[in-house]
């Protein structure tokens, strides 16, 4: 006996025999390895036994009364469910088709008689081992599966806040809008967000992180905090984006970075500001003609390159009412069909000549791609922002909750920007949270903002730049102010815009004087004031903005300087 294998551990083992000798002989083999043992006669009751005591392994004669081998197996296995409790069975069966149906009855192994101890020993062993296995495999697959559950939730619950952070813009309120985003993973790597500054312009970023899930997400919120809180307070696209670039710069690994594509949609100016890096080009799809403008990736994607090394330029391209950007990722050009064929630019390009209905033009896209019947491989986004008559002015919102009794009442403050200054900083955002503090004016924020721009826009642009607006008459002539005014902008060395602030109470409840002086030549405003407007042309529209949004408008110093005023009434 000692040459036998020792169990690794004591077994409770079910042996069903009818013959009584065989099972007296088996019974003392199995004890005398250290195991425990039942005992039963018939198929019958080794079931109820199994039921009963469950067992850990089964040796089982093939042929029994009441309720052979066969049935038994087909009843214990179904009782195991998954758990594996492998049944040797024991018959003198030698025909190749009775051991097959043993087998398919659910018997794991045979040990044929006259029983050998050394082979029972072993057969025990090795069951042993792959019932063992067995069971690991369905801990450690119950253990992932919880866990799985468990990061379901975390991701569940983070995704609620990071959906109220990156949606809390205008993108499913604008009727202006379209858009579909179908995410490869439960996060979205690509970003969309919208939001209006104060001025009712719109900023648009689609955004795609590097891979997709929630790695991908990580630098969303970060993201979306800065686009919605420069937007609000009415900073530019360079400003914003820099913020962006040097904080996805600190926070994100060398190896993440967000391609994007951020754009500012003017109703005013009747223009669009786009700034690419690493998208796919979008387009400005022009409803008249059909022509197609590509917005070409010009710049590396945010959170690449170092504060000092980002390039911040923009392009500027005029528009019409009616007209209409599209923007998409790579996960629309990236998506295959089943021959792993790409849906690809040439396909897009397809959709666009063959369109004849310019509002079903993003319906054509997306019906395409259903068509294609492509599988995608990253996440999937595509908007569509039309040119629509601009948004009525508001404030920017409840930024403050003081009973208006500590605003400033009677005051005034003057500022110089020079050369350097001008080319690098937009002083508006920080102004119009300095007017602001006047209670009075914070419902006329974005009247105001918008006067702002325009003043300071005329002042740099037509005084210290002295930049001609006749030129942006058409499209080539507009791409050329443009040019130029990024040229003279970066050799910019002398001149200066001041600003000048006074506020006074009066009966009615206050008064605001804003005056802009420029160093520039000046203009002839009594000729271009009488000019009139032509809403097809692409320049003049400021002027009449300007007067129609203040209380007062006054020039002086031939056109150099130039006031405005705002009024407001008592608070109640």
């Amino acid at each position: 006996m000692s040459a036998q294998h020792p169990a690794v551990e004591p077994l409770t083992i079910l042996i069903a025999e009818d013959s009584a000798a065989d099972l007296l002989l088996l019974s003392t083999i199995v004890r005398r390895q250290g195991h425990q043992v039942l005992t039963a006669t018939n198929g019958e009751e080794a079931v109820e036994l199994f039921a009963r005591e469950r067992p850990q392994l089964v040796l089982m004669d093939a042929i029994m009364p009441v309720m052979d081998g066969l049935a038994a197996a087909r009843w214990i296995k179904q009782l195991a469910g998954e758990e594996l409790v492998p049944i040797i069975f024991l018959t003198s069966l030698r025909e190749s088709a009775a051991l097959a149906e043993c087998l398919d009855a659910g018997g794991d192994d045979f040990l044929p008689k006259p029983y050998n101890q050394l082979i029972l020993a072993a057969k025990i062993n090795a069951m042993d081992r792959l019932r063992r296995l067995q069971a690991t495999m369905l801990q450690q697959r119950d253990q992932i599966a919880r866990h799985h559950d468990y990061l379901l939730r975390e991701q569940r619950a983070a995704k609620a806040v990071f959906d109220k952070v990156a949606h809390s813009g205008c993108i499913n309120a604008a009727p202006n809008i379209r858009y579909l985003q179908s995410p490869y993973a439960l996060f979205n790597g690509d970003l969309l967000l919208a939001a209006y500054t104060p001025s009712g312009d719109m900023h648009v970023l689609l955004g795609d992180f590097t891979g997709h899930g929630l790695p991908a997400a990580v630098g969303a919120m970060p993201l979306a905090e800065v686009f919605y809180g420069m937007t609000a307070k009415g900073y530019g696209l360079a400003q914003v984006l820099q913020e962006m670039n040097a904080k996805l710069k600190r926070i994100l690994p060398v190896d993440m970075f967000c391609c994007a594509t951020l754009l500012c949609l003017s109703t005013q100016r009747r223009v669009v500001e786009v700034w690419n890096g690493g998208m796919p080009e979008g387009y400005v799809h022009e409803v008249a003609s059909g022509k197609r403008t590509p917005l070409q990736s010009r710049h590396l994607p945010l959170g690449v390159l170092s504060v000092q090394a980002f390039d911040d330029r923009t392009e500027v391209w005029p528009m019409a009412l009616g007209d209409r950007v599209f923007l998409l990722s790579d996960g629309v050009l990236d998506t295959a069909d089943a021959n792993d064929q790409l849906f690809g630019v040439e396909r897009l390009q397809q959709v666009f000549a063959a369109n004849r209905e310019p509002d079903r033009l993003f319906d054509d896209i997306e019906q395409a791609l259903v068509a294609f019947r492509g599988v995608t491989r990253d996440d999937v986004s595509m908007v569509e922002i039309t040119l629509s008559p601009g948004q009525p002015l508001r404030a920017t919102g409840p930024l403050y909750a003081d009973s208006g009794q500590s605003c400033p009442l009677d005051w005034s403050v003057s500022f110089e920007f020079r050369a350097e200054t001008l080319k690098r900083y937009n002083p508006l955002p920080y102004l119009l949270q300095l007017l602001l503090e006047i209670q009075g004016l914070r419902e006329q924020s974005g009247a105001l903002y918008s006067v702002m721009a325009e003043l300071y826009s005329n002042a740099l642009e037509h005084g210290v730049l002295g930049l001609d607006s006749r030129l942006k008459r058409d499209a080539q002539g507009f791409t050329e102010y443009y040019r130029q005014r990024n040229d003279r902008l970066a050799q910019l060395n002398s001149g200066y815009v001041r600003v000048h602030v006074q506020v006074v109470p009066t009966e009615a409840g206050g008064k605001m004087t804003l005056c802009l002086e420029d160093s520039g030549q000046g203009f002839d405003v009594e000729q271009v004031l009488a000019r009139p407007l032509d809403i097809d042309c692409l320049s003049g529209r400021g002027l009449s903005l300007v007067r129609q949004l203040s209380s007062e408008v006054r020039w002086s110093d031939g056109g150099r300087s130039v006031c405005v005023e705002f009024c407001w009434g008592a608070l109640a």
